[in-house]
């Protein structure tokens, strides 16, 4: 069977590099989804019905993708620019990648494919928006077209039965007890309709642009909030989840206890979302909370794609699903992002290309970082080789190629290498760990100060970036009305595509 799949990839792949017309790129971006999708498989309570039938009819699921940084602003401008934060000096989402030197001189990703005869358009969340001299910086400079879903519209949550740590309410009941200084989780329904959501605007959009006869191959971004927070969606996704038969994620209370300082304490501390779940004895309500948001981007996912399978454009375009980062839900004693462990670092990739027919899956540690070099090689443009991740278009020939390359995700506490078999983090305290990620897929156990390790710790090392750029300290004010606000107009005069490399 095996065979067989490989064989109907390769004959795909082959078919589809032979056509002479430049594909199209959807280019659906998912913020703070971790693989709890069915696909991935990481949680089987999970209902994705758009995400497996996009599997099932034909994609590369790759079970081991990881992100560049594991918050959204690093992440989005490390895959969009083409180099790691280390690189850029984009650690914490308080910084802007318009303003790192690096991406001063080069296009980013959409803006390179405008700059080799593409229009490019977009809706929704594709990069971080910041504060910017003149306005607010939405990425909307990198497109030709942009739109803004978010605008004048805002998900509402209904009073009666709202969640909210640090306003002290629980299911719509407030009191004093319930309030948390440390914690920002909220959730809950929406007085809004589905086709209200700002989500369901996005999708809405692209349904309409996929109507259009271009004149030009198009790349479009599709970017979707949810599951970000609050997880405030409709009431019939929460209703889609029983409450009594949800189960939390199992969590180990002695979790961080080996990841020690050289002084013998903790490195890690419990998060205050974790201790606020645990003292109002919440963990079902939130893991049911992240279902819910998962299954109603899944939703809004399914309008995309059933658009597109209706337009003349299905038969040649390249269709990238990607989730920003990871999200912890009780694991490691914490409920947010930002980590270097593996349910922060894991999101979910998938890629189609025309021709694919079948579900086929490869466990190598692609890079979000990756996707640039591969949409410019599968597209035909001028290779651009001084971006940081690799070309991984011999994986979609055949997922069982060789690759060489681990994943690697720096954040502004350390760097994580992750290869099919290990996970090394190197903590800028001084602190290291390593996972057996095939016996240890919670990650309860740090082998590192195993001896038998030393010589596989002094290889993973190796991926471990020598140098860290400083961010640059430029940095602006959030005008009022932040989401609402103009774009700042002076940001695209200053990216000359004829300039950039």
């Amino acid at each position: 069977m095996r065979l067989v799949l490989i064989l109907c990839c390769c004959l795909s792949f082959n078919s589809f590099a032979q056509t002479k017309k430049k594909p199209n790129v959807l280019f659906i971006a998912i913020d703070d989804i971790n693989d709890w999708v069915s696909p991935l498989d990481g949680n089987k309570q999970a209902i994705t019905p758009n995400m497996d039938k996009f599997a099932k009819q034909g994609a590369m699921v790759f079970k081991n993708a990881v992100t560049a940084a594991p918050i959204c602003g690093p992440s989005r401008s490390a895959m969009l620019s083409g180099f790691l934060p280390s690189t850029s000096g984009v650690y914490g989402n308080a910084q802007n990648m318009i303003y790192s030197d690096v991406v001063k001189k080069n296009a980013t990703l959409p803006e390179y494919f405008s700059k080799n005869g593409y229009h490019t358009l977009a809706n929704g969340k594709i990069f971080h928006k910041h504060a910017a001299a003149g306005g607010v910086d939405f990425g909307h400079w990198a497109f030709d077209e942009f739109a803004r879903g978010r605008r004048y519209n805002n998900d509402v949550a209904d009073k009666k039965y709202v969640t909210a740590s640090k306003s002290g309410v629980i299911n719509g009941r407030q009191d004093p007890s319930f309030k948390s200084k440390k914690s920002k989780l909220s959730w809950g329904p929406t007085v809004d309709t589905f086709e209200e959501t700002v989500d369901y605007a996005v999708a809405d959009w692209a349904k309409n642009q996929l109507q259009r006869d271009f004149d030009k191959p198009f790349f479009m971004g599709v970017g979707f909030i949810k599951p970000h927070l609050p997880w405030y969606v409709p009431k019939e996704f929460f209703d889609l989840y029983d409450l009594d038969k949800i189960k939390a994620p199992i969590v180990n209370e002695h979790d961080l206890d080996d990841i020690l300082k050289a002084n013998g304490k903790p490195d890690f501390q419990p998060s205050g979302e974790y201790k606020w779940i645990k003292k109002h004895g919440l963990e079902k309500e939130a893991t049911r909370a992240y279902l819910a948001n998962i299954s109603f981007v899944d939703k809004c996912l399914g309008i995309v794609m059933d658009a597109l399978e209706k337009s003349g454009h299905a038969e040649n375009t390249i269709v990238v699903i990607w989730g920003d980062h990871g999200w912890h839900l009780g694991e490691k004693l914490r409920y947010l992002k930002n980590t270097l462990w593996s349910e922060a670092v894991k999101p979910p990739l998938f890629v189609r290309l025309p021709g694919m027919k079948k579900t086929l899956y490869c466990e190598e540690p692609v890079s979000l970082l990756d996707i640039y070099p591969t949409l410019v090689n599968l597209c035909n443009l001028p290779k651009k080789p001084n971006i940081e991740g690799h070309d991984f278009t011999s994986l979609l020939k055949n997922p069982k190629a060789k690759w060489d390359y681990p994943g690697v995700t720096v954040s502004v506490g350390g760097t994580s290498v992750m290869t099919k078999d290990w996970h090394y983090i190197q903590n800028l305290s001084g602190t290291e760990e390593l996972y057996d990620v095939d016996k240890d897929q919670l990650e309860w156990n740090n082998l590192i100060h195993q001896k038998k390790y030393s010589a596989l710790i002094k290889e993973l090392k190796k991926w471990v970036p020598k140098t860290r750029q400083t961010p640059k300290k430029e940095h602006y004010d959030k005008p009022p009305k932040y989401v609402d606000a103009d774009e700042d107009p002076t940001i695209k005069p200053t990216r000359n595509l004829k300039t950039l490399h």
